[in-house]
């Protein structure tokens, strides 16, 4: 399980379920998208939306780590996925990702898709489906479509269902303290 955030708008703790088996491969996809979930965590904890991103050697070994920040850092672009991608790339002294495996909470935008594939990421596990901005499976296909020169693997659904649910208890608790209907604040909009 992961320990509650230090903040009391942020839902109570978030339920990870023991894994349904053993098998090694498995294990290690659950193992790095827990931290993943975590860092989702302390984005929400942070007034983001709860994504977070880890970039892991081809040794199972933590390259990079990000958390959506664009609120903070007030830029369109620093979803987890490119803030782990820049992190690992500066880490490396290397763009080239062609051994690496990223995890992350949610399933990437066409932004992100694109950024993974010019990475040359090797392995791509992701938790929950976004139906409406998926650039992987959900509404679009980029890392195999036609316009796309590298090929990754990709492994879905990892924690899939406690992902999904810290996106809704996020979302559901930012519409509770949402400012009435019909304020023409910065904060009511989408």
């Amino acid at each position: 399980m992961i320990d509650r955030p230090p903040s009391p708008d942020y839902p109570p703790t978030l339920i990870i379920p023991d894994p349904p088996f053993d098998h090694p491969q498995y294990l290690e996809h659950r193992r790095w998208m827990v931290r993943a979930l975590a860092l989702a965590a302390a984005a929400a904890a942070a007034g983001e939306v709860p994504v977070g991103a880890v970039v892991v050697g081809a040794d199972g070994t933590l390259v990079a780590e990000g958390e959506n920040r664009r609120e903070r850092d007030h830029d369109p672009t620093a979803h987890a996925e490119i803030v782990a991608l820049r992190r690992a790339g500066q880490r490396r002294q290397d763009w080239h990702l062609n051994d690496c495996t990223l995890y992350v909470s949610l399933e990437p935008c066409a932004m992100c898709a694109g950024a993974i594939v010019q990475g040359r990421v090797g392995c791509l596990v992701y938790g929950a489906d976004d139906p409406k901005a998926g650039a992987v499976r959900s509404q679009l296909n980029l890392p195999d479509h036609g316009c796309s020169h590298h090929r990754l693997t990709v492994v879905p659904g990892i924690l899939g269902r406690s992902a999904q649910a810290q996106l809704q208890q996020w979302f559901a608790q930012r519409r509770r303290s949402a400012p009435p209907s019909g304020s023409h604040s910065e904060e009511s909009r989408p």
